[in-house]
This record gives structure tokens, C-alpha cells and sequence, in this order.
């Protein structure tokens, strides 16, 4: 019996590894990358090769993780500047969002429970430390920790 909904329009590479209660949609994912437990990759999401998801993990539709990246357990991506349950916009209007896709670029490791707001890259090899709130920019080769504000 199998615990994973991967919808027909995912792009797998090779020697990916999905694990149980997982669900995947119109998503790209990179050779040798594992998906742990409970983790929901929308569509449009690109993941590079040799990254790791930990569980319980939220990719939202829009976000790139490049080639390499670790992503530790609970970590949620947002892609809505102005979220509300309903709009005149209506729930699927990306345009309304002011908000270009999310990178993370090769190498980084984003610590567990951590949230990254839209609109911001996480550079090269840099290193988010557990339960940050990222809401700006991180450098390449740098370490952050807590609330990096806007």
C-alpha cells in the first residue's frame, strides 16, 4: 500500500527518493534528492539535485531550491505578501502577489522550523540557523539566526 500522492505532471530525476505521506504536484525534482515524511511540494516548485527536504516540510508553488541544499524538518516557504482566505481577486491570482519566485541557491541549509517569506534569495553555501524568520536577503556564505527583518 502506498502512503504518497504523486500526481502524473511531477518531473522525478533519477535515484529520487520519496517517503511516505508525501504529496507532490506539477513539481520538477533534481537526481539523488530525498523527500522525507510529510512534505507537500506544489506545482511550479523546482528542487536541484542532492538536496534533502526533511519532514514536514511546505514548498509553495513558485519556489527554486538549487543544486545541494539541505532543508531541515518543519520548514515552510510562503509565497503570498497579502494573504486572505478570500479576495476579490479570488484564491489562484498569482499576479496580485508582488512576489517573484523564492531561490535558494546551491549549498545552503535552512535549519529546521524555519520560515522564508517570498521574494528573497538565500545565497550560496549560507546557513539559517533553527526558527528563523527570514524576510530579506541572506548573502552567500554567511550564517543567520532569528528574524532577519525587512
Amino acid at each position: 500500500m502506498s502512503f504518497q500522492k504523486i500526481a502524473p505532471d511531477v518531473k522525478l530525476g533519477k535515484d529520487v527518493k520519496v517517503y511516505d505521506f508525501v504529496n507532490l504536484y506539477g513539481c520538477t525534482i533534481g537526481d539523488r534528492t530525498k523527500i522525507g515524511t510529510f512534505v507537500e511540494i506544489q506545482k511550479g516548485a523546482k528542487i536541484g539535485a542532492d538536496c534533502k527536504v526533511s519532514s514536514h516540510t511546505f514548498i509553495c508553488e513558485g519556489v527554486t531550491i538549487e543544486d545541494g541544499v539541505f532543508v531541515g524538518h518543519n520548514v515552510s516557504f510562503i509565497n503570498d505578501k497579502y494573504p486572505r482566505s478570500q479576495t476579490q481577486w479570488g484564491h489562484a491570482d498569482r499576479s496580485r502577489l508582488g512576489c517573484g519566485a523564492d531561490a535558494r541557491e546551491k549549498g545552503a541549509s535552512i535549519g529546521t522550523t524555519t520560515t522564508v517569506l517570498c521574494g528573497v534569495t538565500i545565497g550560496e553555501n549560507a546557513i539559517i540557523g533553527a526558527g528563523s524568520v527570514i524576510t530579506k536577503d541572506v548573502p552567500p556564505n554567511t550564517v543567520v539566526a532569528g528574524c532577519r527583518p525587512a
